[in-house]
């Protein structure tokens, strides 16, 4: 009887000592994923600004003296802004000559010379390279572009896990994370910034979605859950460190080496993280993934026979060059699996732009201070965390994914009433909501991760969760301009459109993610048929006393026979795990 990789770990232990190291050492990059994606916070942050005064050479953003006042009032105009009159931070008086009278006619031109409030930053990337007024939108390229890169990263890290290796493929998004970052501090203009941050976004992506994969594949189906809440807790953890890393450096060179230089300590990795040996049966190298099984066994306290893998004789067992191999386009063969497959990646392209819609904007919650902002941002998510934890094995997680971006999106929805209609006593109505629909948004991430990755089969999981990735970096890639856009409607309808357009798209998606098969407790589909027929049929997990039972005539370790499978797969020859050996 052929059985999967799943009836093997409920033999050695589904979250035994083994698999908890593993995934605490795999959890602590995402520390590292949510500092490099929500740095741009600080590091792009607009400062206070103004013109510079010609010919002044001191000039600075806050007011010497009596003299200096004056003279910033005889050269800068002024224009009301919010209701407010304040000093344009764009323009200057400028006086022409009139030929015929002699007096100087004065106009009002833009400037190219600023001078920054240091009161926040000593200096951001915005401030150095003059990302203000005309300039302005290279800030929101600087993130779409840093966006892009994630896209291009999760797709080619995932293809390339699923080609060389899981943990080859961490260790090279490593080595070019580690590298980018560094450089990037030695930045002088914004090409070169754009770039480096486009590297950075790829590797840094690389990186997760590899741990990811290698963690999802190594715990047993009902304790996924577990690893998923862990990593997405220390993403969470990244971002309150940040917040406390940026409150204390003030200048965004060094806050760059600070967050970079202590990645290196990942590159222990090749020596701690093994190989995800699900995807070494898969290649057909049982010999290595015995090595990994063992220790798993032994480190769990679990008792193995020394002829772990026993070779049967058959006619069919030899391995078979020319026999193709599934790939990601496999997806879209057949109808079940490609509409869902679409379901999944629009799900993820919604979630991710209202994720990072209300967390990249956290400036404009209106509590306080950019770093309480932020912090805040941070803290919601555990909450998030712990519902998801607490009842994800308990109500499915469909059920829980609909739910979680359902009353997100219900609540961003929900802010145009006391925006528009509220006043100003009820700010504290409009920041609860959002950070309801941060919530929800950070649940619903949680879940798609655990969902998607349980849905997809196993010979394309590592391109398939990375396609996927890809997809919540285009809608990071589209959050920024959505914000932006309420920046240029303006107004109380401009503050409300960016979170009318979240929660309307996030229903939308929660809605289409109730037509996707349940997958609590379920064994992860192996292969490409597997994954068209999970959720046609019921599917009872088996305990582990039965697979002991099946054990007394030898547990099949992923008998990859091309005849009885879709016929995408490699043949390998077929092992057993005696019991009574």
């Amino acid at each position: 009887m052929k059985l999967s990789f799943d009836d093997v770990l409920r033999h050695l232990g589904e979250f035994g000592r083994y698999q908890k190291w593993m995934s605490l050492f795999l959890s602590l990059s995402g520390i590292t994923f949510g500092i490099r994606m929500m740095i741009s916070v600080f590091l792009l942050n607009i400062p206070g600004h103004r013109c510079a005064i010609p010919g002044y050479d001191n000039d600075t953003y806050d007011v010497q003296s009596d003299n200096h006042a004056h003279v910033i009032n005889a050269t800068i105009p002024y224009v009301v802004k919010d209701g407010k009159l304040q000093l344009d931070s764009c323009h200057i008086y400028f006086d022409v000559a009139n030929s015929t009278n002699g007096v100087a006619d004065r106009t009002v031109v833009a400037c190219k010379k600023w001078v920054y409030d240091k009161s926040v930053f000593e200096s951001t990337v915005s401030s150095e390279l003059n990302f203000v007024c005309d300039n302005a939108i290279l800030a929101t390229h600087s993130k779409v572009i840093f966006m892009a890169g994630c896209f291009l990263g999760s797709f080619a890290a995932g293809t390339l896990g699923d080609k060389i290796g899981r943990k080859k493929a961490l260790y090279l998004c490593l080595l070019l994370l580690i590298t980018g970052g560094i450089i990037l501090n030695w930045s002088s203009n914004f090409v070169m910034f754009v770039i480096l941050r486009f590297i950075n976004g790829a590797s840094a992506v690389g990186v997760f979605v590899s741990c990811f994969v290698i963690g999802i594949e190594m715990v047993g189906s009902s304790k996924r859950v577990r690893f998923g809440a862990l990593l997405e807790t220390f993403f969470a953890i990244g971002m309150v460190v940040l917040s406390g890393l940026a409150y204390f450096i003030r200048d965004w060179h060094t806050l760059e080496l600070a967050t970079a230089i202590p990645v290196a300590a990942c590159l222990v990795y090749w020596w701690i993280i093994p190989e995800s040996p699900r995807w070494l049966l898969k290649q057909c190298r049982q010999e290595e993934a015995e090595v990994i099984i063992r220790r798993m066994a032994d480190v769990n306290r679990v008792k193995l026979p020394d002829n772990l893998f026993e070779e049967h004789v058959t006619e069919t067992g030899t391995h078979d060059d020319d026999t193709p191999r599934s790939s990601f386009f496999h997806l879209f063969t057949n109808p079940v699996m490609c509409i869902r497959t679409l379901i999944i990646f629009l799900n993820w392209f919604v979630v991710s732009m209202v994720y990072y819609g209300l967390s990249l904007h956290s400036d404009n919650l209106g509590a306080g201070s950019l770093h309480l902002n932020f912090l805040l941002v941070g803290l919601v998510e555990f909450p998030a965390f712990v519902f998801v934890i607490l009842l994800l094995n308990k109500l499915g997680r469909k059920v829980m994914y609909c739910a979680s971006v359902l009353v997100g999106g219900v609540s961003c929805i929900l802010t145009i009433f006391t925006i528009l209609y509220a006043d100003q006593t009820l700010q504290w109505v409009t920041v609860l909501l959002a950070m309801v629909g941060k919530l929800g948004s950070t649940g619903g991430f949680l879940i798609i991760y655990i969902f998607s990755s349980e849905l997809f089969p196993t010979v394309i999981r590592h391109s398939a969760t990375g396609a996927s990735s890809s997809c919540a970096r285009a809608g990071a890639m589209v959050a920024p301009y959505v914000v932006d856009m309420g920046k240029f409607v303006g107004g109380d309808f401009g503050r409300v459109l960016p979170l009318l357009m979240f929660g309307s798209l996030a229903v939308l998606v929660g809605l289409l993610a109730l037509f996707l098969p349940e997958t609590l407790d379920r064994d992860l589909p192996e292969t490409i048929e597997d994954g068209v027929q999970f959720g046609r049929q019921p599917l009872r997990p088996r305990s582990a006393g039965e697979v002991s039972g099946e054990n007394q005539r030898g547990l099949q370790l992923l008998l990859s026979d091309s005849r009885k499978t879709d016929g995408n797969q490699p043949m390998c020859k077929q092992y057993t795990l005696p019991v009574n050996a």
